[in-house]
């Protein structure tokens, strides 16, 4: 018996150590595949910039966190039962968490399919949520950030001025606008047209069928429905909280703006001469562009399709500014996520020691 916690505590730790890893392969690989290739770079010591023009970069970055935070809080609020939490701060830090959690997953999972599952995953081993608001609290402030960036993009592509100079980026753009709303419609017919979507179920799952890509028909066709009842259910719910359905849009089109915002000012540091609102367009223009890659972070397609945003430098600043937006986008929240895991151990491990 004396050796049984000693194994457990042997175990955890070398499943730590296995986590850590994989995270620095992932980190590595991404980093090796986005900024292997730096021969054309300027030396850094040759690099002269506007560093002041990072503070509002960093300035948008932080901001956009706290808008995404403040609306999973206001979420978390509206669905959890009146009185759970004793406090506010409670609240916060839930709040904080699964959005941080649910990104670092995003960014280390292909297709970003890991955020939504680890963020339910969290929210509900708070004990704070059931299953049903814990999901809806993750699926809408998934689907809020998607509708958001589906009006913001609508805007810049008909009057953002793209289709002259970057017609081949601007078909890609409305591509994966159709991905981005894919998911969005699919839950909104499911939540006021319930007969319609078992139809388009069936009929998609008998194409798949004939196609030797489903075996059980009737299974995945039972399945499918379930799933998508228990999404629109979840919708159901945060309709009915009294105005959260709007103020949760409002502050997702605030954080995409203000991501959207970052690329601008990286490009005014490293001395680009760029206009405000036509930077915006094709970077909501490039998000887009990349949404539908299935590779963690978009890597292998975001660092080549940015090229169109940052070609307004010089070659040899190109790499530096990319590295920098890349920080902001993308490694920031790999190192925030594993901030949070290291102080959710050590959380319980002072649990268990108290």
């Amino acid at each position: 018996m004396s050796n049984a916690p000693k194994k457990k505590r042997l175990r955890k730790i070398i499943m730590f150590l296995i986590f850590v890893a994989i995270n620095a392969a992932v980190i590595a690989m991404t980093a090796i595949n986005e900024f292997g290739n730096s021969k054309n770079a300027t030396e850094i010591t040759e690099v002269h910039m506007n560093w002041w023009m990072l503070i509002p970069a960093t300035l948008c970055f932080v901001v956009a966190l706290f808008v995404e935070v403040w609306k999973y809080r206001l979420m978390i609020h509206g669905m959890a039962k009146p009185g759970i939490f004793k406090h506010r701060k409670e609240e916060w830090k839930l709040a904080r968490r699964t959005v941080i959690l649910g990104r670092y997953y995003d960014n280390i999972t292909p297709a970003a399919v890991g955020g939504q599952p680890f963020q339910i995953y969290n929210m509900r081993k708070s004990e704070k949520l059931t299953t049903g608001a814990a999901t809806a609290v993750s699926m809408f402030g998934m689907i809020s950030i998607q509708i958001a960036f589906i009006l913001i993009a609508i805007v810049c592509f008909l009057f953002g001025n793209l289709a002259n100079e970057n017609a081949a980026l601007l078909t890609l753009a409305w591509l994966g606008l159709i991905f981005y709303a894919f998911w969005p419609i699919m839950v909104g017919i499911a939540t006021f047209f319930p007969k319609l979507t078992a139809k388009i179920i069936t009929i998609i799952v008998r194409v798949l069928a004939r196609l030797k890509i489903v075996k059980d028909r009737d299974d995945t066709v039972k399945r499918a429905e379930k799933a998508v009842r228990e999404y629109a259910q979840s919708i159901k719910m945060i309709l009915k909280a009294r105005g959260l359905f709007a103020k949760t849009i409002l502050m997702s089109l605030a954080f995409n703006l203000l991501v959207a915002m970052i690329p601008f000012f990286v490009l005014t540091a490293f001395g680009g001469d760029v206009n405000f609102f036509s930077s915006i367009a094709l970077t909501i223009a490039v998000m887009a562009a990349v949404y539908f890659v299935p590779t963690p972070g978009n890597s292998g397609a975001a660092e080549g399709t940015f090229y169109v945003v940052f070609s307004a430098l010089s070659t040899g600043y190109v790499f530096w500014a990319m590295l920098v937006w890349r920080f902001f986008s993308y490694y920031v929240y790999i190192i925030m996520g594993l901030f949070v895991y290291f102080l959710t151990q050590l959380e319980k491990r002072r649990g268990r020691n108290a």
